[in-house]
C-alpha cells in the first residue's frame, strides 16, 4: 500500500496528465486536490486524445474511483460537460467512479465577470489569467462567503448566498470596473439544474480517503499547474490562486501528511510557461521555435502559445526542496532530438553574485542571467525506445546530469504523448 503525490516542478504543463493516467493503473483512488478548470491535462490513449480540466485522468481506467477534493474550485458547467463528453466515448460517470467534495467551492458567473473585467482594466499590466473566475472564487473562499458544493445542491442556501454576494459584486463591477451587473434570477435557474444533476456525486472526500487508507488501498494525488505557480512559493504575483505543491494535497483533499509516502515531480525536459512573468532561460530564437513546434506547446485550456526555453535546474531544485521530491519523471525528452548542443541552467547570476535558488523579488529575478552548462545533443529518433539502455549515450548523459544537479533519482521517462511511449525505471507504487 502506498500514497503517492504527483506535482509539477516548473510553471505547469509538464505532462502530468499522461503520468497520472499511467500511474492510475496501480492505484485504486485518484484524487485531484487543487486548482480549477484553468488547468488542462492532455493525454493520448490508443491514438485518441483526451483533455481533462477537472476530472482526474484516472477516469479512463475501469474499476477506479476518482475524487475531486475540497481544494478544487469547480465550474459545474465544465464538470458536466466533461461527464457528457466521456459518455459519448462510452465511459459512464457516476458515484461509483467519481465523487466530489461537499466542501469544494463553486465558480459563479460573477467570478468570471470579475476576472475578465479586472484583466481588461489592468491593460499591459495584466497577469495573464485564463479569465475563468478561478482567482475571484478563491478570494470568496478566503473572505468566508463562498458558495460550496453543499450549497449548490441546496436551492435555498444557494439563493441566499447568491443574493448576498451580488450586492457587493455588482457594486464593484459597475462602480469600479465599468462593467455590466448581474441578476440573481438569471443565475439561479441553471445553477439549480446543475446542482440537481451533480447531487449524487457529492460526498465527504476526507472520509472516503480515510476508509480507503484503512483498507490498504493505493491512492494517487494529482495537482494542477506547477510549483513556480504556487500562490505562496511561486513567482508572485504571476501565479495561480492555490497551492500546487505537495503540501496542498493534505489541505486540498483532507488527509494527514503522515499518510503520504512518496512525492513524484514531473519535469519537462526543457522549460515552458504561459502568460506573463520572468523566465530566465526563455529562448527567443530558433531553439525556442524548435521547442514550441516540436513540443506542440499550446495550452490545453486556453490554446495560448507557450513560451519555451532551456531546462532550469534552479527552478527544479526549488521544486525538489519545496515538495520533498522522492523521484522525478522526465517528459517530452523526444522534443530535444535534433538540438545540439543542449543547455541546462545550473545557477543564476545577479550583479556578479551566484544564486542557487529563485529570488522572491521579481525585480531581482528579471535581472538574473542564467549560467548555462552545455551538453551534447542527439539526432536519433527515441520515440519508440522502451528501455533506458537503448537511449542514445547523449540522452542518458543529459538525464544523469539532471539527477546529479537536483539530487533526486529519475523514475520514469516519457518519449512521446501516447501512454505506451514510456520508459519505467522504478514504479513509485512499489513498496
Amino acid at each position: 500500500m502506498a500514497n503517492v503525490v504527483v506535482v509539477g516542478t516548473q510553471w505547469g504543463d509538464e505532462g502530468k496528465g499522461k503520468i497520472v493516467d499511467l500511474l492510475a493503473e496501480y492505484a485504486e483512488l485518484i484524487v485531484r486536490y487543487q486548482g480549477g478548470n484553468n488547468a488542462g491535462h492532455t493525454l493520448v490513449v490508443g491514438g485518441k486524445k483526451f483533455i481533462f480540466h477537472l476530472i482526474p485522468s484516472g477516469i479512463l481506467h475501469s474499476g477506479k474511483k476518482c475524487l475531486i477534493g475540497n481544494g478544487v474550485v469547480i465550474d459545474p458547467q465544465v464538470l458536466l460537460e466533461e461527464i457528457d463528453t466521456l459518455k459519448t466515448e462510452g465511459i459512464e460517470v457516476g458515484p461509483e467512479n467519481l465523487q466530489v467534495s461537499e466542501k469544494a467551492h463553486i465558480i459563479m458567473p460573477y467570478h468570471q465577470r470579475l476576472d475578465l473585467a479586472r484583466e481588461r482594466a489592468k491593460g499591459a499590466g495584466a497577469i495573464g489569467t485564463t479569465g475563468r473566475g478561478i482567482g475571484p472564487c478563491y478570494e470568496d473562499k478566503i473572505a468566508r462567503h463562498g458558495v460550496r458544493m453543499i450549497d449548490l445542491i441546496d436551492p435555498e442556501a444557494l439563493k441566499a448566498k447568491v443574493e448576498l454576494n451580488l450586492a457587493e459584486k455588482n457594486f464593484y463591477l459597475e462602480k469600479l470596473l465599468n462593467d455590466q451587473t448581474l441578476k440573481a434570477e438569471e443565475i439561479l435557474p441553471p445553477y439549480h439544474a446543475m446542482g440537481a444533476r451533480l447531487q449524487t456525486l457529492v460526498a465527504n472526500v476526507s472520509v472516503l480517503l480515510d476508509q480507503a487508507h484503512r483498507q490498504g488501498k493505493n491512492i494517487l494525488f494529482e495537482g494542477a499547474q506547477g510549483t513556480q505557480l504556487d500562490i505562496d512559493h511561486g513567482t508572485y504575483p504571476f501565479v495561480t490562486s492555490s497551492n500546487p505543491v505537495a503540501g496542498g494535497a493534505c489541505t486540498g483533499a483532507g488527509i494527514g501528511p503522515g499518510l503520504l509516502n512518496r512525492v513524484i515531480g514531473i519535469v519537462k525536459a526543457y522549460t515552458t510557461r504561459v502568460g506573463g512573468g520572468p523566465f530566465p532561460t526563455e529562448c527567443l530564437d530558433a531553439v525556442g521555435e524548435h521547442l514550441q513546434v516540436q513540443g506542440v506547446e499550446f495550452g490545453a485550456t486556453t490554446g495560448r502559445k507557450r513560451r519555451c526555453g532551456w531546462l532550469d535546474a534552479v527552478v527544479l531544485s526549488d521544486a525538489a526542496r519545496l515538495n520533498g521530491l522522492s523521484g522525478l519523471v522526465i517528459t517530452k525528452l523526444d522534443v530535444l532530438t535534433g538540438l545540439n548542443p543542449l543547455k541546462i541552467c545550473t545557477a543564476y547570476e545577479l550583479n556578479g553574485t551566484r544564486l542557487n535558488s529563485v529570488p522572491a523579488s521579481l525585480r531581482a529575478l528579471e535581472k538574473c542571467r542564467p549560467r548555462f552548462e552545455e551538453l551534447p545533443g542527439w539526432s536519433e529518433d527515441i520515440s519508440q525506445i522502451r528501455r533506458y539502455a537503448d537511449l542514445p549515450a547523449a540522452a542518458r548523459a543529459y538525464l544523469e546530469r539532471i539527477t546529479a544537479l537536483v539530487g533526486v533519482p529519475i523514475q520514469i521517462i516519457s518519449v512521446g504523448p501516447d501512454r505506451e511511449q514510456t520508459i519505467m525505471l522504478d514504479n513509485p507504487f512499489k513498496v
